[in-house]
């Protein structure tokens, strides 16, 4: 199966900047998109061939999250339990006979780390929550998780170390979240290539490639042996992120 996420940023604005070129030349089973910024009712495209599962957040022009899929599910979760975090569309899942597929855009810990707070409660109900779904069936996750674990993931580590995004609060969840049985397929396939997925539009970043890897593929470890790529297209344009991709072989839907 081939998997895409990309945080666009925006899905209206990307349509006007190639997105739907982009969707059917990947042609994934399975495309997660975060922050799209639009209601369903607002949507005047369609994706022939693929059901959708839109989790909008309540505030207009904000957060969002939608799935893409050729393989209708068993079942589809919105947020976590079905009810956490839905005010702001930051979580879906799909359950499948044999895994779950799980898509976040995880909260921004924000200026002055505002939101570190509400991040940091966040991040343990939804490792808590990803536990509780790993138990039953392995799982994929996806999506912006708006931390860059290692030095290596992003270009200027020093000059950010408690900016959002990099803080020792941020890391230490993903670490705990890895620890608790699942594998970072990007990293652990290529532990030591530099690559980002995000840019800040300021300062000629992207064209510098002064970015951060905090776009990511994690699946539950007993079913990493069935990765067989885990990409990041730096090449493509449309948004602030670039889309990352993951095949895997032994996955039925």
């Amino acid at each position: 199966m081939k998997m895409v996420s990309w945080n666009v940023n925006g899905l209206r604005a990307a349509m006007k900047k190639g997105f739907m070129d982009v969707f059917q030349e990947f042609d994934a089973d399975i495309f997660a998109v975060q922050e799209t910024k639009m209601q369903k009712h607002q949507k005047d495209f369609s994706f022939p061939g693929y059901y959708e599962y839109w989790n909008d957040a309540e505030k207009k022009g904000y957060s969002g999250t939608l799935v893409l899929t050729k393989y209708e599910p068993l079942a589809v979760t919105y947020g976590i339990d079905g009810h956490g975090y839905n005010d702001e569309g930051r979580i879906i899942t799909l359950e499948y006979e044999n895994f779950y597929y799980v898509t976040a855009y995880v909260p921004n810990s924000q200026h002055e780390l505002k939101r570190l707070t509400y991040r940091m409660a966040f991040e343990d109900r939804f490792r808590a929550y990803l536990a509780k779904l790993d138990q039953r069936k392995p799982v994929v996750l996806c999506g912006d998780l708006n931390v860059a674990h290692e030095e290596i993931d992003l270009k200027n580590p020093k000059n950010n170390r408690r900016n959002a995004g990099f803080t020792d609060e941020e890391r230490d969840k993903l670490t705990a979240l890895l620890r608790s049985g699942f594998t970072d397929t990007f990293r652990t396939l290529h532990p030591d290539t530099v690559k980002y997925s995000w840019w800040s539009y300021r300062f000629n970043a992207r064209k510098n490639n002064a970015g951060w890897r905090i776009d990511y593929f994690v699946v539950s470890k007993r079913i990493f042996n069935s990765v067989r790529k885990s990409e990041i297209h730096t090449e493509i344009m449309g948004s602030d992120h670039c889309p990352i991709s993951m095949d895997i072989e032994s996955l039925q839907p």
